[in-house]
């Protein structure tokens, strides 16, 4: 059986072979059953907010008709920038896998630690660092490549 965060990577190459930032993402239910996988979308629409995280959450409440998604788990390639923080504690997702760090645009062990706010009133559990070598060497081939274009 595929893990999700191998689904996530397989979603980031194949947003790479988009031209999009390498992020995949995807949405489990509480018995480990898939109900979204998304890639970066950014470039495709030219939309900002078509992030990996932001497609993944919002397909899985649509599907389930459902409000929140607190017996989810999001797994998703990259740490979720503020954006998709927000997003995951507006939702209620109660699990937060994630690949590589990012202390760049990083917003959950980074940046402004949305979790750790007092005004954010809901906290996913929070695991980092999952095939974090795999997923940081997809972002870094990926914008080598660019560089060297």
């Amino acid at each position: 059986m595929t893990s999700p965060m191998q689904m996530a990577l397989d979603e980031a190459r194949r947003a790479a072979e988009a031209g999009e930032v390498p992020v995949g993402a995807v949405v489990t239910d509480g018995t480990g059953t898939v109900l979204t996988l998304a890639g970066n979308r950014v470039e495709e629409g030219k939309n900002p907010t078509a992030h990996a995280e932001f497609l993944a959450l919002n397909a899985a409440r649509a599907a389930l008709g459902q409000k929140y998604l607190a017996d989810c788990t999001l797994t998703v390639t990259l740490e979720p920038c503020a954006f998709c923080a927000a997003a995951i504690a507006a939702l209620r997702v109660g699990r937060l896998v994630f690949g590589a760090y990012d202390p760049k645009t990083g917003a959950v062990e980074h940046g402004p630690r949305l979790f750790t706010q007092p005004t954010t009133h809901h906290k996913p559990e929070i695991i980092g660092g999952v095939r974090e070598q795999e997923s940081a060497a997809l972002l870094r081939e990926f914008f080598e490549a660019r560089r060297d274009a």
